[in-house]
This record gives structure tokens, sequence and C-alpha cells, in this order.
């Protein structure tokens, strides 16, 4: 079997045992992200997406089921650098620059960045923080700590790249325009993405499919292939094609 760079989740179930009332996170959880693709999952709170991309993490044990991330086992991706992660919370460290910020997963792997340096000036510039190598966290916008983030999420060359609402904290307009860069960014990289995220606009300009969840128990009630050609240009915000899947997509998620 050649070497598969995608997602895959078969028959995952996950149950929280509480002290009352067990909660159900996963029931028969499904997916399968394509090599190259680009998923989104979105749902209410509470629906088992981020539980879905801890498992996936290999953060996260599941009850039954199989989970492997381009070919793997969960854990065994992450700790090789097969798979890279940008979190809502940029969670930079503030005395680091930059650089050093986005050089920590070579570290992490044993790898000396030093050796790394033209891939690491290569993620700033395309990340679009070129002249920024040698600044603190404290220095930046939060825009710009995201960007430092997605650049350290690449820089071990991921086949798979997790992100779990990467643009959460930032204002519409920033967002849309972190949505066009990292459109541009993943098609470079040619990782395989899952993206989980409350905007139902955001999952429609970004991916190739949106995967809705209901929770309660948290599963997979469609997928809806989404289908505008690349690369994908602000303008698409406001054709009528557009607004008509976002209304699609929010009918599933609000069951109707």
């Amino acid at each position: 079997m050649h070497h598969d760079q995608g997602i895959h989740l078969r028959s995952v179930c996950k149950t929280y045992r509480g002290r009352g009332a067990d909660v159900e996170a996963l029931r028969d959880m499904n997916l399968d992200c394509a090599p190259g693709s680009f998923t989104a999952l979105i749902g209410p709170s509470g629906c088992g997406k981020s539980t879905a991309m801890r498992i996936a993490l290999g953060l996260e044990d599941y009850d039954t089921g199989e989970v492997r991330i381009a070919g793997h086992p969960p854990a065994a991706a992450t700790a090789s650098g097969v798979t890279g992660v940008a979190f809502q919370d940029a969670a930079l460290l503030p005395w680091r620059t930059v650089a050093r910020n986005i050089a920590l997963p070579l570290e992490v792997l044993g790898r000396d960045p030093a050796k790394h340096g033209h891939e690491i000036a290569k993620l700033i510039d395309l990340v679009g923080l070129k002249g920024y190598e040698t600044a603190l966290p404290g220095q930046l916008s939060g825009g710009m700590r995201q960007r430092v983030s997605i650049a350290r999420s690449l820089i071990t060359e991921p086949e798979v790249l997790f992100m779990d609402e990467p643009f959460g904290a930032l204002d519409q307009i920033r967002r849309r325009q972190m949505n066009v860069e990292l459109q541009r960014i993943w098609m470079e990289s040619g990782s395989t993405a899952l993206l989980v995220t409350h905007g139902i606009d955001e999952a429609a300009f970004l991916a190739d499919y949106v995967v809705v969840m209901h929770a309660n128990p948290g599963r997979v009630v469609e997928i809806i292939e989404v289908p505008f050609e690349r690369p994908r240009r602000n303008e698409l915000y406001s054709a009528p094609a557009f607004h008509a899947l976002c209304d699609r997509i929010a009918k599933v998620l609000h069951g109707e």
C-alpha cells in the first residue's frame, strides 16, 4: 500500500465518564481527508470537533475505532513532525524572537535549527513577516502572532496540518485577509489540512469539504462539497453562490 498522507478516522467512539451522566463526545465518527485536501469541521460547542482533533493529534485516547494520520498512529505522527498544529492561542514563547519561535518544533524533534536557517527565512517570507525575524511576540499584533504560529506549524514540512480556530480572536476583516493568506500558504505547502472553526463563511471559503457535526452525541451529520475554484479571492465573499452555500451549511448546522 502506498504511503497515504491523508487523515482517517474510522468508527471512532469516545465517552467521557462522569460521576452523574456519561457524555458521549463522539459516536461512530468517520472522517476521510484525502491527501492534499482541505477539510473544515464545523458544529456547535460540545459537538466533539475539538475532541476529534485532539484524538487525531494523539493528545487524547478513544474508546473504539481506528485512527491513521499519514499512515501513522496519531501520537507517532505528532512525535515525528509529520503533523503541524496551529491553535487559536498562538502560544508563542515571549522571550524568543519570531525566528526562534518558528524553530521550536525542530528543537523538540532534536534537529539543529542552525541548519534550517534557509527554511525558517523562507517561511517568514511566506507568512509575510520579512523584517520581523528578531522581533519578540510582545511587539507584534494578534494577526502577526498568528502568522508566526502558522509558520511554526509548517517548519517540519508536515504532511498534515491541524488548525483549531486559528483566527478566532481576530475581527472579521482581518480574518478574511488571513483566510486568503492561509489558502495561499496551504496551497504552496501541499499538506492535508483540517480546520476546526465556528465560522461558516471561513469554512466555505477555505475548504474543499465542510463536515458538519451535531452534539449529544457528537457525530457527523453531513459532508458538503465546496465547488469554488482555487485560488479563491476576496470577491468570493460577496458572490451569490457563496451566500447560497453558506445558507445551506447553516441549515444543516441548525438541524433544519
